[in-house]
C-alpha cells in the first residue's frame, strides 16, 4: 500500500502576525501509524521541502509520545524536511491520501487546485481520501458528481467551540464547521479536544489534534478491509 500525505506550506496566521503551519502531532502520529502498518509513504506539498510547523504544537504541554519519537527519528526529519511538489503528485500512484492539519491548510490547501483536482481523482477512482482537524477545509471546492464531495456525508473537523477556544474565529478564512455544514454535509462531533473520527464511505474525517492517530488508524483499516466500514464514527 502506498498513501500520500499532504502537508501545508503556509506559515502566516492570518493578520495576526504570528506563525502558523501544519500541526506537529498531526503530522508525527499518522506517519508512524502508516510506517507501523508497513504502509510506504510519499509527503507533498505545495512548495515542496520543508512544511511550516505551528510553533504552538511544539510548546511543552502540547508533546506527544509521536512527537518524541519524531524528534529521536532522523529519517523521519529528513521525508518532512524534503516534501515533493504537490503539483507532482498524480492519483493513480497511490492507494489513498491523508491531509494533516493546523491552521496552514486554511490559507494554501483550501484554494490550491491541484489538491482539489488531486482529491477529485482519488475518490472518483475509488481511493480513500482523509483529513483531520483544520485540514477537512480542504474539501470545500471539491466536487463529486456535480455536488459538494461531502454532500449528506457524515462528517467531522475543528469544531466552532474549539476555534473559539484558541480565539481564532475571527482570524480563519472561515469555520471548518460551518463550511462543512454549509455544502450539506452532516457534521458531528464530540467534546471539544476528544478523538473523534467518522468514515463515512470512502471519506474519513478527524475533528482534532487528539483525532490523528486515529484517523489515520482509519484509513489503515478500510485500505486493508474489503468493506467500506460506511458510517464507522470511532
Amino acid at each position: 500500500m502506498k498513501v500520500l500525505m499532504v502537508f501545508t506550506s503556509h506559515d502566516v496566521l492570518g493578520n495576526t502576525g504570528r506563525k502558523t503551519g501544519f500541526w506537529l502531532e498531526e503530522g508525527a502520529a499518522p506517519y508512524y501509524v502508516f510506517k507501523d502498518a508497513g504502509v510506504e509513504l510519499i509527503l507533498a506539498s505545495p512548495k515542496g521541502g520543508q512544511p511550516p510547523v505551528d510553533p504552538k504544537s511544539d510548546l511543552p504541554e502540547n508533546q506527544t509520545e509521536a512527537m518524541a519519537r519524531f524528534k529521536a527519528d532522523p529519517s523521519a526529519q529528513k521525508d518532512f524536511a524534503h516534501t515533493k511538489m504537490l503539483s507532482d503528485m498524480r492519483a493513480e500512484d497511490f492507494d489513498a491520501v491523508f491531509y494533516p492539519g493546523g491552521h496552514g491548510p486554511m490559507w494554501d490547501l483550501v484554494d490550491d487546485r491541484h489538491s482539489i483536482s488531486l482529491i477529485e481523482s482519488f475518490y472518483e477512482s475509488g481511493k480513500p481520501v482523509a483529513a483531520v482537524c483544520h485540514a477537512p477545509a480542504v474539501l470545500h471546492k471539491v466536487m463529486h458528481n456535480g455536488a459538494p464531495i461531502v454532500k449528506g456525508k457524515r462528517v467531522t473537523g475543528f469544531a466552532n467551540t474549539e476555534e473559539e477556544a484558541v480565539q481564532l474565529t475571527n482570524v480563519v478564512p472561515f469555520l471548518v464547521e460551518d463550511e462543512l455544514r454549509r455544502l450539506g454535509g452532516l457534521f458531528e462531533k464530540a467534546a471539544d479536544w476528544e478523538s473523534f473520527v467518522i468514515t463515512d464511505g470512502r471519506l474519513i474525517t478527524g475533528q482534532n489534534p487528539a483525532s490523528s492517530t486515529a484517523g489515520a488508524q482509519a484509513l489503515v483499516k478500510l485500505l486493508f478491509s474489503d468493506n467500506s466500514g460506511a458510517g464507522a464514527a470511532v
